[in-house]
């Protein structure tokens, strides 16, 4: 009988949100650091506000990191140092949005390294394609879209479709999204109140009925679909976040799930997506999520899948390419 080879060790930094606060049995950076470590992997963790550019080089301020799954003592550090991460295999960009100016320059930083330290996701089309915007590239995919600031090209939308989701264009965890049936009157209030607070732009889509049967995230890793969770709303809810109280359940992929899968599947490969959950109501895909998916733990339970282990299979392969 063949003996299967053990990977490559790879030397792993992660750029995540603090690691102390994370619910180890939902956070998917902890799930794929933790297979990670499984497989041998050397661990290095530090915050975005400890990335840095000097001199011609991309440096990082953190902590060798050891995990255990043990809620209230899931990790260990190491000496604080400052790595050059030119010399690591791997960058994992794992902070949650605000896709804001901080964000941004994060993947300036770490697109200097790239491709000879692999950074996962690409952080060129991390920065080009956020959430709300890639869908742009499959209109007949998505609900009927708006992108503006202009109050009066929101009413016109309103106008044509009666009942819209009105949110922030970088928004996230389902954060000021907005329910506007067609007696709504806060139009103008809403708009008043976002236009204040940002200079961003305003997205709007076609409300979407059947987001009370839930709204379905679908894991892909490489441009492949590994699986689903559906995102129930709580009751009275019209957001199904688990952020704000979304209940996960189990659910399967239909034939149009796969159809949208396999549309947006060669695109993601090629833009160097590795990992990516997409949120599809109904028949229709509402949001391409790049910048910090999650959903792979609730996936693991559900279905038995390890979408961790198939994430570091890709991961590793490249590296050894």
């Amino acid at each position: 009988m063949a003996l299967t080879s053990l990977p490559k060790a790879l030397k792993v930094a992660i750029q995540m949100d603090p690691i102390g606060p994370i619910n180890i049995a939902a956070d998917s950076t902890f799930r794929i650091a933790l297979e990670a470590q499984a497989r041998g992997h050397q661990l290095f963790y530090y915050t975005p506000d400890r990335l840095s550019y000097r001199e011609g080089r991309v440096l990082a301020r953190g902590w060798p990191l050891t995990l255990r799954r043990e809620v209230g003592n899931h990790y260990t550090l190491g000496e604080e140092t400052e790595i050059d991460l030119a010399d690591w295999d791997v960058v994992w960009l794992r902070q949650d949005p605000p896709f804001d100016m901080g964000y941004i320059t994060t993947t300036h930083l770490l697109e200097r390294i790239h491709p000879a330290t692999l950074v996962v996701n690409d952080p060129f089309w991390v920065r080009n394609s956020p959430e709300k915007l890639l869908v742009l590239n499959f209109p007949d995919l998505t609900p009927p879209t708006l992108i503006a600031r202009d109050l009066a090209a929101i009413r016109s939308f309103k106008a044509a479709h009666g009942d819209i989701i009105l949110k922030p264009l970088y928004g996230n965890g389902g954060a000021g999204v907005f329910r506007l049936d067609p007696n709504d009157r806060n139009l103008a209030s809403l708009h008043e109140l976002f236009t204040s607070m940002s200079r961003e732009p305003l997205i709007a889509q076609k409300f979407v009925p059947d987001v009370s049967k839930g709204d379905k995230r679908i894991i892909l890793v490489d441009g492949e679909p590994v699986g689903a969770i559906n995102r129930v709303p709580a009751e009275g809810e019209t957001r199904s976040n688990m952020h704000v109280g979304g209940r996960p359940e189990k659910i399967g992929l239909t034939a149009r799930d796969l159809e949208i899968c396999a549309r947006i599947g060669p695109v993601l490969r090629e833009k160097g997506q590795v990992f990516v959950g997409i949120d599809v109501i109904g028949d229709w895909l509402t949001e391409i999520n790049v910048t910090s998916p999650t959903g792979i733990q609730e996936l693991e339970r559900f279905d038995g899948t390890n979408t961790a282990e198939r994430i570091w299979q890709v991961i590793e392969a490249k590296r050894a390419g």
